[in-house]
């Protein structure tokens, strides 16, 4: 697609920006910070404009204000249940929508006992621009695949730019020092900037936190000894 080679990926873009035409052949796969506008493809928000392999482009911001997107996956808070649904709080602009019947096995006599206040890892299904965004506790398959309930463990709040590092592959630093000092803990990450962290014990979450909340900025090597040190400490 000759149309999407004039969009400057890996450079800073600003809200109302036109990046490219819209192609004249094949599928456009637009990410967050993006929409289409006549016949080209414009910017909603600013940040750096990002390529996939597969020719998706999205806008990365460092805002805590969530924008949902279609697939990605979010860390939310019950704030109500009525009815068929549950409304959840995923620090966007409209609460959530999480119906009783989107996770695994769930039916009308059986359905999650989800109480306001519960955390839910769970993935957008819809996110119309003028709509309350649609969750799911299921993969496309509808299978669980991680998603569901957060028991128990505590909760951290970053941006979203941050949230997406953390997601990255290889393994972020500070994830993979944890994993080699910790050894033992759980932890999923919301593309909204919510954290989740669980361990067998309040000492390693703790030191599992404060790791992740303070080595945004840190480099490999930083973030390395910073992780080394909080588990030495608690082991003292």
């Amino acid at each position: 697609m000759s149309e999407l080679a004039e969009a400057p990926v890996g450079e800073v873009v600003f809200p109302g920006q036109t990046l490219c035409k819209l192609p004249s052949s094949g599928q456009l796969r637009l990410g967050p910070g993006l929409q289409t506008q006549a016949e080209t493809v414009c910017t909603i928000k600013s940040g750096i404009l990002h390529k996939t392999k597969t020719g998706k482009l999205w806008v990365e911001g460092r805002q805590k204000r969530y924008i949902p997107a279609v697939e990605e996956s979010v860390i939310g808070i019950i704030t109500q249940k009525y009815g068929e649904n549950f409304d959840v709080d995923i620090g966007g602009p409209f609460t959530a929508t999480l119906p009783v019947l989107a996770f695994e096995g769930a039916t009308r006599r059986n359905r999650p006992n989800l109480q306001v206040g519960d955390l839910v890892y769970a993935r957008v299904t819809a996110a119309e621009r003028d709509l309350d965004p649609v969750l799911a506790c299921t993969d496309a398959q509808g299978k669980s695949s991680g998603f569901g309930q957060l028991k128990e463990g505590s909760l951290i709040t970053s941006n979203t730019h941050y949230a997406r590092r953390l997601l990255s592959r290889p393994p972020c630093p500070v994830l993979a020092a944890l994993e080699k000092h910790l050894k033992q803990y759980e932890v999923a990450v919301g593309l909204n900037g919510k954290i989740w962290v669980n361990s067998p014990s309040i000492a390693r979450t703790v030191i599992a936190c404060n790791a992740i909340q303070r080595a945004e900025f840190m480099s490999s090597a930083q973030t390395e000894l910073l992780v080394s040190k909080l588990v030495d400490v608690a082991q003292s």
